[in-house]
């Protein structure tokens, strides 16, 4: 499980987009709607309006028509009848002012089923109104004052005597008789279905509009989430190769058919190779087919861990490594892989060899220091009796001769004691503020004479600025003399040696450098080992005791030698005693 993001989650903006835009088009949606849904009914009104109108302009001409022509009888109930006999009409009736229906044609009316006649007649404009009939169809009634009598006119007073006559018909004697209002209802079937058309659709617009939002947001929320798994992913892909390129070892995964697929910082560097050269190719491409034995193991198809093996780099240097070989399967146990991991064992032989090397320290500090206690003693008497025969000189004349060559001979047994003694009992050292470039000058005035008496080029490089550090300047100078002597034994006349130094954050490094010999690898694995030496009159403990004091200073020593090419010893310290007791306890 890797570590929660941090990030916003944002949402997708195309699909943000997507969603305001249909609810956007849902609003519109609905006012168009609602405003063609208005407009239909004003239209149907309207239009409701004045067929009913044009109807009674009908009814009112066949009844001018039939007192023209001297008509009596049934022929207003005739017009009543034909006038309704349209499908669009539901009924056509004529009332008198008293709201008595005189005639009535189409669905069948009561008194209650019209407009009160006083309102129609109290307006010269028509009244309109909706209403149901018995089977619930809904009707638009249009009434008006019925009057078929012309405004004006040469026949008008003709027309007014017939016209009483006609409003006299169905009426008992003295009845009086008023003004009459004709109703016509109209079906509004046609409209109302094709509004309830138009209802449906925008429903159905609607639904989908609905049914885009709703698909708006399901890509909203499957955006997001693939955005999540995106970033998920990504970070995921981040931690891992993070995780993979800080491991300490080398790690390779392979496909089923030997090729590279990738490979962290470490193997890069293990084998001195870029990952986008190996990448693709076959391990061999990154191994070598003669420098390594790793590819001819994974071809044989086995598992293994911790195998060790000896890898030379393209340069010839030898890497001890140990590896190990894991198969990558999938769910269903079909092969994918393998993954190796490759621990580079350098850093840990080092350590190794410096912890063999302070136990044989120890061992033979501890013999040594019997030896010299056993051999000092006696060293004392036969350097006492040699004395005693140089005075015998006059009796034998080589006396003296054999006497200084015995004196000589115990001089330099008690210099390899006490050398023994010193690394046997070394002293702690006693730190103090210390110039480093006074250090390199003191040590150099020591050796310049004997360096320059045996003809060679001594070059001092000390630091451009004063830098001062803590440290056990005696301990320091006896280092300082046994790399220089090592150097000078080691550099035939006519040759060079530099002896420099500089400081580089919280560390003081000073070097001696050579043009001499050099050294095989086998001599430079050895070279601070005690009594090891290839001069015939070295005693072999001078080097042993630079690693000894560097060692208690909590630094290191670096060596870089090649035979015929010279050598360059570099002691690396730390500046300040805290620093020291870290490093020294890391070591």
């Amino acid at each position: 499980m890797i570590p929660a993001s941090h990030h916003p989650k944002r949402p997708s903006l195309p699909a943000l987009g997507f969603i305001l835009a249909a609810i956007i088009l849902a609003i519109i949606l609905g006012v168009v709607t609602w405003r063609n849904l208005d407009r239909e009914e004003n239209l149907m009104e309207k239009f409701l309006r004045e067929e009913g109108l044009t109807l009674i302009r009908a009814f009112e001409a066949g009844a001018r028509t039939s007192m023209m022509m001297n008509l009596e009888g049934n022929s207003l109930a005739t017009l009543v009848r034909e006038t309704a006999r349209t499908d669009s009409v539901a009924y056509v009736a004529v009332a008198d002012a008293s709201g008595r229906l005189l005639m009535a044609s189409g669905e069948k009316l009561g008194n209650d089923d019209i407009l009160p006649v006083a309102q129609v007649l109290a307006q010269e404009q028509a009244r309109t109104r909706r209403t149901k009939d018995e089977s619930g169809r809904t009707v638009y009634e249009v009434a008006k004052e019925f009057n078929p009598v012309l405004s004006e006119g040469a026949g008008r007073e003709m027309m007014m005597g017939r016209w009483e006559r006609w409003c006299g018909i169905g009426y008992e004697p003295g009845e009086q008789v008023g003004r009459r209002a004709v109703f016509v209802g109209l079906y509004t079937g046609e409209f109302e279905a094709a509004r309830h058309e138009d209802v449906r659709q925008s429903l159905l617009m609607g639904g989908l509009l609905l049914l885009l939002g709703s698909t708006g947001f399901y890509f909203l929320f499957l955006s997001q989430q693939t955005r999540v798994a995106k970033i998920t992913l990504a970070n995921m892909e981040l931690y891992t190769r993070n995780v993979i390129d800080s491991m300490p070892a080398g790690l390779i995964t392979l496909d089923n058919q030997g090729r590279i697929v990738s490979l962290n910082d470490q193997a890069k560097e293990i084998f001195v190779q870029p990952g986008e050269i190996a990448e693709g190719k076959l391990l061999d491409a990154l191994t070598g087919t003669e420098r390594c034995e790793i590819a001819p193991l994974i071809r044989e198809g086995s598992e293994f861990v911790e195998r060790s093996i000896e890898c030379r780099r393209p340069n010839g240097e030898s890497i001890p490594v140990k590896v190990s070989a894991s198969r990558l399967t999938e769910r269903d146990g079909e092969p994918l892989g393998t993954v190796l991991v490759v621990r580079d064992l350098r850093e840990i032989k080092a350590i190794e060899e410096a912890l063999e090397r302070s136990r044989r320290h120890a061992a033979l500090g501890r013999m040594a220091a019997g030896i010299a206690h056993e051999i000092r003693n006696p060293l004392g008497s036969l350097r006492g009796f040699a004395q005693y025969f140089a005075r015998l000189g006059e009796k034998d004349p080589h006396a003296e001769e054999y006497s200084e060559l015995m004196v000589g001979e115990v001089d330099r047994l008690n210099r390899t004691i006490s050398a023994l003694l010193q690394f046997a009992r070394p002293r702690e050292p006693e730190p103090a503020e210390i110039d480093l470039g006074d250090l390199l000058r003191r040590t150099a005035r020591l050796l310049q004479d004997d360096l320059a008496a045996r003809n060679l080029t001594f070059q001092l490089d000390p630091p451009a600025e004063t830098v001062s550090f803590t440290a056990d300047s005696d301990l320091l100078t006896q280092v300082l003399i046994n790399l220089l002597q090592n150097a000078q034994a080691a550099t035939e006349a006519g040759g060079e040696i530099r002896l420099g130094a500089s400081a580089q954050d919280a560390e003081i490094r000073f070097w001696v450098e050579d043009t001499g010999k050099g050294m095989t690898p086998k001599e430079q694995s050895r070279m601070f080992d005690p009594f090891f030496t290839t001069r015939k009159t070295g005693t072999g403990l001078g080097l042993a005791m630079v690693h000894q004091i560097v060692e208690q200073h909590g630094g290191r020593v670096e060596v870089e030698s090649a035979p015929k090419k010279g050598t360059r010893v570099e002691v690396i310290l730390p500046r300040e005693p805290a620093q020291r007791k870290e490093i020294g306890s890391s070591a």
